[in-house]
């Protein structure tokens, strides 16, 4: 293994700086949450995500991958578990956050702009999986796995 590491969080924000390089051009979908990996190598691969208001994602975690994402324009809310509830964070423009393996969160977008995000994942994305938080507890909803699910 590589003594250098590459900084998640500093992918996230070169790629959120010249969407004109994206292999792919940003949509907005409005049945459900867009999203296209826009590039991989051997240490991370780099995700866009669109999100309109009211879109979000089912509490989940990456499947033993760390990572990193960065608000590119409007307003996200990620909330996280804290004992027995959520806890959410704003996250406005510019705004990112990186997590370790073992991460579990959900995010929205619960302002009146769309917005719009990219994250990174170490290694690749793989496997996902979907929470409920019942009666203070995680209990698995289901594990997605890459190709199948999405």
């Amino acid at each position: 293994m590589s003594a250098h590491r590459t900084d998640l969080s500093a992918v996230a924000r070169r790629w959120a700086a010249d969407l004109d390089s994206w292999p792919v051009p940003l949509r907005f979908d409005a049945d459900q949450r867009w999203y296209a990996r826009l590039a991989g190598d051997v240490d991370h691969e780099v995700w866009a995500l669109s999100w309109l208001p009211g879109q979000g994602t089912d509490l989940h975690d990456h499947g033993g991958c760390s990572g990193a994402f960065v608000v590119v324009s409007g307003v996200l809310t990620e909330e996280t578990v804290a004992g027995t509830r959520l806890r959410p964070h704003r996250l406005p423009a510019g705004a990112g956050r990186r997590f370790g393996s073992r991460h579990v969160h959900q995010v929205t977008n619960r302002g009146p702009d769309p917005a719009v995000s990219v994250h990174v994942y170490r290694p690749a994305l793989r496997r996902m999986t979907r929470y409920l938080l019942a009666d203070g507890r995680l209990r698995v909803a289901e594990v997605a796995e890459a190709g199948v699910a999405w």
